[in-house]
């Protein structure tokens, strides 16, 4: 099938916007692979260090002149979605000697739970954490002794750092292993119908506790299409994963292979082998394509449109939001996954998931076909099913057709012509909604505005019966450089309960909400923000303002409101306390929303 002319477009205009900074990352990344395998230039001192801890593999990191896999962990027993890469090391270690090379823990990196932090100051360093697991996976990966690295993480800031790491090191190959999906307990539509009740004071602590323990109840991400999983289905449409892989459950033979088999492939794409495969010549701009292309066909996290942007520019190319938006009149939503519909992802996989969905919008001509891959040259592989036959991994056609067309449906008969994000611009500036989840009827919100400096004011307004008719309730100075840019989900059960009681009801923010929102329209990442001097800083309560998702605006209809002085906001509160002081460095020079929110933009773009 002809690429879709779109595509083509979009593509050749990311790649000439980018081509200096691209080429100059390629220069880089070409450097460090023609000094040749790293460890023969260290002394005989450091190789020393380097093997003491090795145990049985001293030997053969001496000796032989054999592949030495890093691992670059984020785990954790904190985390349900890392608690199952306990295991990994070992089950990699053993799959590396079969392979005649070796395997070690090159480092750790953090990961922290969105889910546990939301609403809490902790929250304000979880965009940041992106960056600092950037920066320790460079600190893993700087003692030079590797020839290919695995990378093991899952969830919201820490694949996306990851990637960004790894792009550090491009000139190594890189697979990404992940845990997979907790099992399917309670439906995401039944716990949030109890997160809604409890908002009301219509359900107890005990009632809602007795609900989140039922849904978050294992090993394993959460079974929502929030941003951990939307992180997995990005590494297999970029080729990092091996195919079908994303959305295995922890702890079962079929996981236990593929994570032994990740580690086989990683050592056999290195220089010291005839099928070298670098992470930063995978990573191209058709690669970040049909990234976008996934994120639209899946209605994926917004938190993704901010992600990728920064992932890009670690590896020389410059992504916009107008690529996200272009793209997203050509690619049609082709899943319902909770928020987006009822069906949670196991459900999802086994429709067919992501192998389907690739083959579908490969033979419609919506994604390049011509890519690098952990697992080879053209994303065709990725249509391919995993299989333990015989206690032996093989891979297998999938199905060619969806088995359940509630959750997944083929690109040429989708849920809906158009992909599930939507850039909003106008007057407000430019922001970001997910629309996959929100009904058409309320796409289009003209209404007063109400104004906020942080979300328990919103709360607060709410429990005292403020909010009486049609509002777009503004939350502003939640921006990278006022607060970390904390996400906000937590005020979408009340947002909710106002849309059910009929009142049109909006959010604008600077700041950013979760993968997981969806039914209440959000008009998140505002940008410029408040700090900056953005024109929501100059709202007041009462201004009129037309969130448009269907036109794709944010406007204020007020006259005046943009030649007031901008607010102002005490922000004292939130310089400090549960880490925040250490951060003072990273908000002062972090980069806008719509450039990937890093501190790393002035470096990398």
């Amino acid at each position: 099938m002809t690429l879709n002319s779109t595509i083509d477009k979009v593509t050749d205009r990311i790649r000439t916007r980018s081509r200096p900074s691209r080429e100059a990352y390629l220069a880089r990344i070409g450097a460090a692979r023609d000094k040749g395998p790293a460890r023969a230039h260290l002394s005989c001192s450091g190789q020393a260090h380097a093997y003491a801890g090795a145990g049985s593999d001293q030997d053969a990191l001496a000796t032989r002149d054999a592949g030495n896999l890093g691992i670059v962990t984020a785990y954790n027993d904190m985390l349900s979605a890392h608690q199952p890469f306990e295991r990994f090391p070992e089950l990699i270690r053993q799959a590396a000697r079969e392979a005649g090379g070796t395997a070690q823990v090159a480092g750790g990196v953090p990961a922290m739970c969105d889910g546990v932090t939301q609403g809490e100051a902790g929250m304000e360093l979880s965009l940041f954490s992106r960056d600092v697991i950037a920066l320790a996976t460079g600190v893993a990966l700087s003692h030079n002794t590797f020839d290919a690295a695995v990378y093991l993480g899952v969830c919201d800031k820490i694949v996306p750092g990851l990637v960004i790491g790894a792009q550090a090191f491009g000139h190594l190959p890189a697979v990404f292993l992940p845990a997979g999906p907790m099992t399917s307990g309670i439906s995401n539509d039944e716990k949030a119908e109890v997160r809604k009740k409890f908002a009301a004071g219509e359900a107890t602590r005990a009632e809602l506790m007795a609900s989140e323990m039922a849904a978050y109840h294992g090993p394993g991400t959460c079974t929502f299409y929030g941003t951990a999983n939307t992180n997995q289905m990005l590494m297999e449409f970029m080729g990092l994963h091996l195919p079908g892989a994303s959305f295995v459950n922890p702890n079962t033979e079929l996981r236990d292979a593929l994570t032994r088999e990740g580690a086989r492939r990683a050592l056999s794409l290195s220089a010291l082998g005839n099928n070298y495969t670098p992470v930063g010549e995978v990573l191209d701009e058709r690669a970040y394509v049909n990234g976008i292309v996934g994120l639209h066909a899946t209605g994926g996290s917004t938190n993704l449109v901010i992600h990728m942007v920064a992932m890009a520019r670690a590896g020389g190319i410059v992504l916009d939001w107008e690529d996200f938006a272009e793209l997203s009149e050509e690619i049609p939503l082709m899943a319902r996954v909770y928020p987006n519909g009822l069906a949670d992802v196991n459900h999802f996989h086994a429709a067919g998931g992501l192998g389907y969905m690739i083959g579908s919008l490969l033979t419609e001509g919506l994604l390049h076909d011509d890519t690098r891959t952990v697992a080879g040259d053209g994303l065709n592989h990725y249509t391919a099913e995993p299989k333990l036959i015989d206690g032996a991994l093989t891979w297998q056609p999938g199905s060619g057709e969806s088995l359940n067309d509630k959750i997944l449906r083929p690109a040429s008969e989708p849920f809906q012509a158009t992909g599930g994000l939507r850039r909003l611009t106008g007057s407000m500036g430019v922001g970001v909604m997910k629309v996959s989840a929100v009904a058409e009827e309320h796409q289009v919100v003209e209404a007063p505005v109400r104004v906020f400096h942080d979300q328990e004011e919103v709360k607060t307004a709410f429990k005292a019966g403020e909010f009486t008719g049609d509002v777009i309730v503004v939350v502003r100075f939640q921006g990278p450089k006022a607060n970390g840019m904390p996400e906000l989900h937590s005020l979408t059960p009340l947002l909710s309960i106002l849309q059910g009681r009929g009142q049109k009801v909006a959010l604008v923010t600077d700041g950013r909400m979760s993968g997981a929102s969806g039914k209440v329209p959000a008009a998140i990442h505002v940008s410029p923000e408040a700090l900056d001097g953005g024109p929501i800083a100059k709202l007041a309560d009462g201004d009129l303002v037309r969130v448009d998702a269907k036109a794709g605006t944010l406007e204020i209809l007020t006259d005046g409101v943009l030649d007031r002085p901008n607010a102002e906001a005490d922000l004292s509160g939130v310089q400090s306390g549960t880490g925040r002081e250490l951060f003072a460095m990273f908000r002062n020079t972090v980069g806008t929303a719509s450039t990937g929110a890093t501190i790393f933009s002035e470096i990398t773009a």
